[in-house]
């Protein structure tokens, strides 16, 4: 069975930032970057839309005062279409009332402007964690916790690093499609410049060791790709 180790889940987070402000999307497209974690930002619900469409991500950190359409609005309709999507609201509405309609609205958190970012940064390491505890990821007969970073192949149990459940976690969300080296780089290493050129490579070694070779196979010019399947 998946243990109930707690681990810190931040490593394996996508956010996206809905933010008008120019200066303040910036900066916390920057700072969550420098926390590890992969940010991308967009000015309105539309973008945002878009974003959700065509991305897979773990939380959305979202302004109210959005032009176009009212990030209240926008949270509504997302939550009527079923989105679970963890959501934390980032406004200057700073009266309970206004608290209190964001939550009813469907947020998860909700933190009044000006912030500072390491509250804001703490705030989504606790809605990660709660809203990862009880996900398990499966492909074929590969079980994937990624709140414990464990697996499981069969009854064999796997610990993974958090690094190398980070790249699972986004390549089991894709499995059997390949997936870009870009994509998983940003997911495991956050939109850093600095890493090692092969760290990535090093990580899908190890895991490859821990799941087997045919696994997790090569995509020349593009990435790598999960097999549900792998041949014996």
């Amino acid at each position: 069975m998946i243990s109930d180790k707690n681990v810190d889940v931040a490593d394996a987070l996508r956010i996206l930032v809905v933010e008008d402000d120019p200066l303040l999307g910036a900066g916390l497209k920057i700072g969550l970057g420098q926390d590890g974690w992969a940010a991308d930002w967009v000015q309105d619900a539309a973008a945002a839309e878009r974003a959700l469409s065509a991305g897979d991500f773990d939380l959305m950190v979202l302004d109210l005062g959005l032009p176009g359409r009212d990030g209240l609005e926008f949270l509504r309709d997302l939550r009527g279409e079923g989105l679970s999507l963890p959501v934390l609201i980032l406004s200057a509405r700073d009266a309970v009332g206004d608290r209190v309609t964001g939550l009813d609205a469907g947020a998860d958190d909700y933190l009044v402007k000006p912030f500072d970012l390491d509250e804001l940064g703490a705030r989504i390491r606790a809605l990660a964690r709660r809203g990862q505890r009880n996900t398990v990821l499966q492909a074929g007969d590969l079980a994937l916790s990624a709140s414990e970073s464990q697996a499981m192949i069969g009854k064999r149990s796997i610990c993974l690093s958090p690094k190398e459940c980070a790249l699972l976690q986004a390549l089991m969300r894709d499995v059997d499609t390949a997936v870009s080296r870009e994509h998983l780089q940003a997911t495991a290493f956050g939109p850093q410049s600095d890493i090692e050129s092969n760290a990535l490579e090093v990580h899908v070694h190890n895991l490859r060791r821990k799941l087997g070779r045919q696994r997790i196979l090569t995509v020349r010019g593009v990435g790598y790709r999960l097999v549900a399947a792998p041949k014996p």
